[in-house]
């Protein structure tokens, strides 16, 4: 079973995300509401998978990207973003972001993401 850390700083948004993937197989580990705090629980959880809004408080999710990337090169992280939001996914990507998912969250979309990138990784 892969291990999950859900980043959103919107409590609903982190629960439609595990109620997209724990039926699916995946365990969510840990959620965090920041990027600090979702670069302090990487490093605590050790995850297979970091799925992580763009804008977040105290840290923005391209800052917590690197963050996790400097600590842990072969981290996988998928972005989560709004549509209209591309220059910031671009970025986030540059940062080291294996892919995204684009709000609102289509169930299938979300899951197929996290297989393809989780089978790159493997």
């Amino acid at each position: 079973m892969k291990r999950v850390l859900v980043a959103d700083d919107a409590s609903f948004m982190r629960q439609m995300i595990r109620d997209i993937i724990e039926p699916e197989g995946y365990e969510v580990v840990g959620e965090a509401s920041d990027g600090v705090e979702v670069i302090d629980k990487y490093l605590d959880l050790r995850p297979d998978l970091v799925m992580m809004d763009i804008v977040m408080p105290k840290r923005s999710g391209i800052d917590a990207v690197k963050g996790i990337k400097k600590e842990d090169p072969s981290a996988v992280v998928v972005m989560c973003s709004a549509l209209g939001q591309e220059t910031l996914v671009m970025e986030a990507i540059q940062a080291g972001a294996k892919d995204f998912i684009v709000k609102p969250f289509k169930p299938d979309a979300v899951v197929s993401t996290l297989q393809k990138v989780l089978e790159k990784s493997d």
